[in-house]
Parts: structure tokens; sequence; C-alpha cells
């Protein structure tokens, strides 16, 4: 094992990123022996990080992303020798299922559950974009070839499926929400309360049912401290953003810019 990779996997160990790190520093070290290129699966944005912390320690190698549409959240990471000079795709395809909007509404965790349930592992699987009687699941060419022909239901609810053309999903349009606020604390209970408009116990218990994520990883407890860039997200929330911490009132609370994205 080189240092580099021992330094890597040794840093990420114990953390939610653990498994991730050991799959994408052995991606870079066959790039660095091999030279080309190699592509992983989907990543979330904390996968994504951990990337680009993995290239910045390969000199000669760089990484690009792709999810299939502009403001994809899960995204396919290629790890590329600067001097190969070929133009490797990222074999990202989108399947369209459909149903019957009279007698379900099946939603997004509805269409994941269906697709774990296949037996299909996370990392093939994009982001999964929910539209009225339809969505649009985004993965990897093989994948899709499959989904086709083998995933006919949602649970219960049978369904249609069908190749679609990436082009037809539309760039991701986020509307933010700018909060400012004064907390007690950068507990990381006081900072959700006050982005997303509820109160510090139901906070803390969003937090022990581990429904409330920092940078994309599970929140250690309601005490854990937020510092200024951290990302907190909650899905059905969407992600709150700590633009600034801005000092101490007089009656000593902390001054806040929350950037709340919907």
């Amino acid at each position: 094992m080189s240092e580099v990779k021992e330094k890597i996997i040794r840093f990420y160990k114990g953390s939610e990123g653990a498994d991730t790190a050991v799959k994408l520093v052995d991606m870079a070290e066959q790039v660095m022996s091999r030279g080309k290129f190699k592509l992983s699966g989907f990543l979330d944005p904390y996968g994504q990080e951990i990337a680009e912390t993995i290239v910045a320690n390969y000199p000669g190698i760089r990484v690009d992303f792709e999810g299939g549409y502009q403001g994809a959240e899960r995204q396919r990471a290629m790890f590329i020798d600067e001097t190969f000079g070929g133009k490797p795709g990222f074999d990202v395809a989108v399947v369209k299922i459909s149903w019957n909007g009279q007698f379900a509404r099946p939603g997004h965790r509805d269409v994941l559950g269906s697709l774990m349930g296949l037996g299909i592992e996370r990392d093939r699987v994009g982001d999964i974009l929910i539209a009225g009687e339809n969505a649009r699941i985004l993965t990897d060419v093989k994948m899709a070839e499959f989904l086709v022909t083998d995933f006919n239901k949602v649970g219960s609810i049978a369904i249609t499926c069908e190749i679609d053309d990436v082009a037809n999903i539309a760039p991701k349009e986020e509307r933010c929400k700018e909060i400012r606020a004064t907390v007690a604390s950068l507990r990381v209970d006081s900072i959700a309360a006050a982005g997303y408009g509820f109160s510090r116990s139901r906070a803390a218990a969003d937090i022990a049912a581990d429904k409330l994520k920092l940078n994309w990883q599970s929140v250690k407890g309601a005490s854990q401290t937020i510092k200024e860039g951290d990302v907190l997200s909650m899905r059905g929330r969407g992600r709150l953003e700590v633009a600034e911490v801005r000092g101490t009132t007089k009656k000593g609370r902390i001054g806040i810019v929350l950037k709340r994205y919907l």
C-alpha cells in the first residue's frame, strides 16, 4: 500500500465515507500506475468531496463529475491521467417510469426502495426526479437496459419503463431564501431550528432519528458545533448553508446569515 493511499484511508477510517474512500483511492492508484482513466459509480456530495480530496494528493490526475443534467446532486466521478488524450464518456442514461396517477402517487423513497429491492447497489443510481405521473431515474447505460426489461413495479404499483433522453431533463433551478437570525449558540440544533423554522426539541428529535445531515454526513449529536460554510440538509426541507457568522450581540446571542435552498 502506498504511503498516500494509507494516509487517505486512515483519515476517513470510522467515518461514513470510509468505504467510498477505499474504492475511490483504488481508482486513483490505478490511474497513476496505468494512465488513462477510471469511472466511479454515482456519488453523493460527500463522496464527490472525497474524490476531490483524493485527487489533491495525486499530482498528474484530475477528476471530472457528471450526473446527467445541470444541477444533479448525485454524480459520477472520473479520474483522468492529465496526459491521456482521449475523451471518455460518463455513460449516464435516464429511464422514465410512468404509472396511473388516479390510483397512486409514489414518492422518491418508494421508487428508490423498489430499486434496492431488485438488488441494485446504491451507486448504480443517480438522481430520481418525480414529476406528476412519472419519474426519471438517472443511472448507467447497462443498468438502464436492465430496468427497461425487469423493473415493472414500485411497491404494488404497476409501472411502465422506457429509455428517455437526458436532454428532456430541465436544469435544476434552485430557489434561495436568506435568513438572518440570532441564536444562543452555534449548536446544530439551534441552527437547524432557526433555518427550518421549528423548535430546538423538534430539531433534536430529527437528529436522533438521523433525518438531518451535516455536510452530507450523519449529525453526531444535537450539541455538535456548526461553523461558517457548513451545510445542513433534510429531505423534503432542502439545504441550509451557514453563509455567515456575524458575531455576538449585546445580549450575548450570535448573529448568523443562513441560505435555505428549496
